[in-house]
């Protein structure tokens, strides 16, 4: 009997302190090859943003350093977070407690730095269309970039919060070993709440509330005037429908944020497990190039250029990417 229990371990030499091996059922099994398949096309797809945004010259702008740094966390959530997920679920864990530790600091990194990103988003657009005479002064390149570097460095240090207690508890080496557990409590989980979901979430709903406000009363007064406006005003109503095109594009991409994002917090309000909704969570990352993708024709044309290795031709970074847009 021993043998037959030795066997069922993740290590038999530890027979009072190991855990069991996850137990192979046919709907985790789907589960995981869909996690592994959608971990794939996360970094394909947020790789293609980062080389887009970075290389050529034309999409440096403020908004697009915003894309970029989003894309970036979503890069890491699609080649650490969710490998690091299916792991956990499907066999024990063998790279010890100081690499479970990373890979808890890693997760609240990549969250922490994507609600980040959504408010900078939806700050920059409020400035856009509600301030439109003063954004070319108040966001500048320069200014994004510094936002980027500050969103991640507090990131960084709020993620510090649950490594160094991670590191220093004893919850964790109370559990058996052979597995990766997240490791939670009542004021944590408030911080979490307040920090990652609460205060973040109100902030990008009351400013594109009223995004949304302006950006219908702009349309239906250049719906109204567009066939009287003179001849010279022609490139500021394009200037106008481009900043409106912007702003329901990133309006999407927020919207999905939040269907993403809510439940997740939702349940844990709740006190109930995450144990499935965490994963639609880290599907937003993969969500987030398909609506690029979908919405910004730069995209397509800069992934065509990439994907036929184009962009290794001298000049490229100088295409007129944006060719088409109006």
């Amino acid at each position: 009997m021993e043998v037959n229990d030795g066997a069922d371990l993740c290590f038999p030499q530890l027979l009072n302190v190991s855990c069991r091996k996850p137990t192979s059922r046919s709907k985790m099994v789907l589960l995981n090859i869909l996690m592994a398949s959608v971990s794939l096309i996360t970094v394909a797809l947020n790789l293609l943003v980062m080389i887009s945004v970075s290389h050529f010259r034309q999409l440096h702008t403020p908004t697009n350093i915003l894309l970029l740094s989003l894309a970036v966390s979503d890069f890491l959530v699609g080649l650490l977070v969710m490998p690091g997920q299916i792991l956990r679920k499907t066999s024990c864990w063998f790279l010890g407690d100081v690499m479970c530790s990373l890979y808890t600091y890693l997760v609240s990194l990549t969250i922490s730095a994507s609600v980040g990103n959504m408010v900078l988003i939806s700050a920059e657009r409020y400035v856009a269309i509600c301030d439109p005479l003063h954004y070319p002064t108040r966001v500048t390149v320069q200014r994004a970039r510094f936002c980027v570097f500050v969103c991640w460095v507090c990131s960084f240090l709020y993620s510090g919060i649950f490594l160094k207690r991670d590191m220093t508890g004893s919850d964790r080496h109370n559990s058996c070993y052979g597995q990766c557990t997240i490791i939670t409590d009542y004021t944590i989980e408030t911080i979490d709440l307040v920090v990652n979901f609460i205060f973040p979430i109100t902030v990008i709903v009351v400013l594109y509330v009223r995004v949304f406000v302006v950006a219908v009363s702009q349309a239906r007064t250049i719906r109204s005037h567009v066939k009287t406006l003179p001849l010279q005003r022609s490139v500021t109503v394009l200037v106008k429908k481009s900043e409106l095109k912007a702003a329901r594009t990133l309006g999407v991409l927020v919207a999905v944020f939040l269907m993403c994002f809510c439940p997740y917090y939702c349940v844990v309000l709740a006190g109930g497990s995450v144990s499935y909704v965490i994963y639609l969570l880290y599907f937003n990352s993969c969500l987030n190039p398909v609506i690029y993708a979908l919405f910004y024709p730069w995209f397509r044309r800069a992934s065509k250029l990439i994907v036929t290795c184009r962009i290794l031709q001298p000049g490229s970074r100088d295409t007129n990417i944006l060719q088409v847009d109006h």
